[in-house]
């Protein structure tokens, strides 16, 4: 080999260590990048989230006390109403410093606006209960207090979302440098090219293909945290809207059942409003729990009860839309579960199998023992079904169907199919389904069959 063959060879390998340098160096910049990212993206989001639930926490207590107050003339009430009141300005003082874009100072003064709006309305019912001599304010006057509690409630998930727009100039920021490091790779490998085939791949193997996967996963775990931050937002907006006329409900319950006779029809039909009205709590808590999901509470029951219970809930008002709701005997099996959350994950499934129908149509609920992988074990299984003879689920469609926020509907949130599988998930379980177009569809929740 000649001395200039060798110097060409030596100017090659130099040119391709070097290249295999910055290609090497980009990559851990790349990864320390990718690291800082993750890092400020989750504590915007934590904080995103402490912003959101420790207000919505001390507001809920203050209105609780209010409406306590209203409802009784406690005086002790009125007290703690009025602690909670400074409670809430002492935590909004505390979040001043923390601030850094005008959005979130901006939207700070509209809480403190909103806040003395609150507290004067509060004050205003004070005073007329104490004139008057009332024991209790009327629900008009209330819900004028309710209205103001409302509006403070908005200015502070103004806050929350002022503070978590913050994350989208860390998000731009770290896009920009993540595409200026792959076109800088891009090119790193272009130049290996030139220098030999089979160092190019070489390179994008060993190299390459690495450092686009961890950008690919950086992006996607980017995307996962925003979709679980906005969900965060969502879940306590939706839930204070629930919770409000819920609170009104629930007073003018309270209300009510002073002036019910004991042992009457009418105590017995307050009560079960009284039930279901709980009942609609704890599924609004668990729908802020969705990117937390909270841990079933399990106990051993027939398999058959949810089911029963479901019909019994939803058979007449089914059938006033021409649609028979009906449940098959079967042989008695139990389970193992949280009998709240696997009653929610079949109201979910029942409604939506009946909006599938085109005008009338039956659904029918029905368990079957089996035996399935679960958990990478195969175990004995019980299946809870709802088949529906429904205009079954389109196949562009059925590629989402359990993506979160996805939704054919019109005023759909695109969580209910999402909730009902990760709640079957706690369970140990899987929700499964099959369908067929113009035929129908059936779920099934599968659950580890309990021992006797």
């Amino acid at each position: 080999m000649n001395r200039g063959i060798k110097l060409r060879l030596a100017g090659l390998g130099l040119a391709v260590g070097l290249l295999g340098a910055l290609i090497v160096l980009a990559t851990i910049d790349s990864e320390k990048r990718a690291r800082e990212v993750k890092a400020r993206l989750s504590q915007v989001d934590t904080e995103s989230f402490r912003i959101a639930d420790r207000f919505k926490d001390q507001l809920r207590e203050a209105n609780d006390n209010m409406r306590r107050y209203a409802s009784g003339n406690e005086s002790a009430a009125w007290q703690t109403f009025l602690d909670n009141s400074e409670g809430l300005r002492f935590w909004m003082v505390q979040q001043g410093p923390g601030l850094t874009t005008d959005h979130e100072k901006q939207a700070l003064q509209r809480m403190e606006s909103a806040l003395d709006v609150y507290l004067r309305k509060a004050r205003e019912l004070h005073e007329r209960m104490e004139h008057s001599g009332e024991s209790g304010a009327s629900l008009a006057e209330y819900n004028e207090f309710q209205d103001q509690a409302r509006h403070f409630f908005d200015q502070g998930q103004g806050l929350a979302r002022a503070h978590f727009e913050s994350r989208n100039e860390v998000l731009s920021r770290a896009t920009r440098t993540l595409r200026q490091l792959r076109l800088l790779v891009l090119g790193l490998v272009e130049l290996l090219l030139f220098a030999g085939a089979a160092l190019a791949v070489l390179a994008y193997r060993d190299l390459i293909a690495p450092l686009r996967v961890r950008v690919v996963e950086s992006e996607a775990l980017a995307e996962r945290n925003e979709k679980l931050a906005s969900l965060g937002l969502l879940a306590a907006g939706v839930a204070h809207e629930i919770r409000n006329p819920l609170t009104a409900i629930k007073a003018a319950l309270f209300l009510q059942q002073k002036n019910i006779e004991p042992g009457s029809t009418a105590e017995a039909d307050a009560s079960r409003v009284e039930r279901e009205i709980l009942r609609l709590e704890k599924i609004v808590n668990g729908f802020l729990q969705f990117a937390r999901p909270a841990e079933p509470e399990l106990a051993s029951l027939p398999a058959d009860l949810p089911l029963q219970e479901v019909q019994v809930l939803l058979a007449e008002p089914l059938s006033k839309a021409n649609i028979r709701l009906v449940r098959e005997e079967s042989t008695p099996l139990l389970i193992q579960a949280d009998a709240a959350q696997i009653k929610q994950v079949l109201i979910n499934l029942v409604q939506n199998a009946a909006e599938s129908m085109n005008g009338s149509g039956t659904i029918t609920l029905r368990t079957r023992q089996d035996r399935k992988r679960l958990a990478r074990n195969e175990t004995d299984v019980v299946i809870l079904e709802v088949a529906d003879t429904g205009k079954g689920i389109a196949p562009e469609v059925e590629r989402r169907l359990f993506d979160p926020f996805f939704t054919t509907k019109e005023t759909g949130t695109g969580l209910g199919l999402s909730i009902a599988a990760r709640i079957v998930e706690k369970h140990g379980g899987d929700l499964e389904y099959q369908t067929q177009p113009n035929h129908g569809t059936t779920f099934r929740v599968v659950l580890p069959q309990a021992v006797a």
